[in-house]
């Protein structure tokens, strides 16, 4: 099937169009994890990532704007390298239910540090999929808003909007004990 055809079909749900694409396109998806995640099990994982924001994203994806294959490079690559940075830092400790202590925190300072993270992960788990994917790319992943508009679709002005509305809406939530 042609990607023009194959895009179409995804775009309107027609039935077989996940398994054409999966067959024509695992193994280039593979490639581009594969340099960028050693391990066998995140790599799979980063591909079931990525086929899940392929199904999501379709409908945003415009053939006179970019190939298919450019397009699904830059959605795998930029997958892989968020997984990796979010690998690393768990690896060097770092959770999102848990802060490092500072090392110049007593005791009680380092708890109530822990303890607003816990509430705060608890609030961003509560948020919608698409809302928690956005504001965990940006405020965990670091990712520039440029690349998540991108990525998703959507104007810079867009993405910075719902980011401000995520926001304000865990301030509430949490009394108006975040800042930004």
């Amino acid at each position: 099937m042609e990607d023009v055809q194959l895009v179409h079909a995804l775009q309107t749900r027609q039935a077989g169009a996940v398994e054409q694409f999966q067959t024509a396109y695992t193994p280039l998806l593979r490639y581009i994890i594969a340099p960028i995640l050693p391990d066998a099990r995140d790599r799979e994982e980063c591909l079931s990532d990525v086929l899940l924001r392929v199904w999501d994203s379709i409908g945003t994806f415009d053939p006179g704007k970019a190939a298919l294959t450019t397009w699904l490079t830059h959605l795998t690559r930029s997958a892989a390298l968020n997984r990796r940075r979010g690998n690393e830092r768990r690896r060097e400790g770092g959770t999102l239910d848990e802060t490092m202590p500072d090392s110049a925190d007593g005791p009680e300072q380092s708890l109530l540090k822990a303890e607003a993270a816990r509430t705060l992960w608890a609030a961003v788990e509560r948020l919608g999929r698409r809302d928690r994917e956005l504001f965990l790319r940006k405020y965990y992943y670091y990712q520039p808003i440029a690349q998540i508009a991108a990525e998703s679709g959507l104007t810079v002005r867009a993405v910075e909007g719902k980011l401000y509305r995520i926001r304000k809406h865990l301030q509430s939530e949490l009394g108006g004990v975040i800042h930004g």
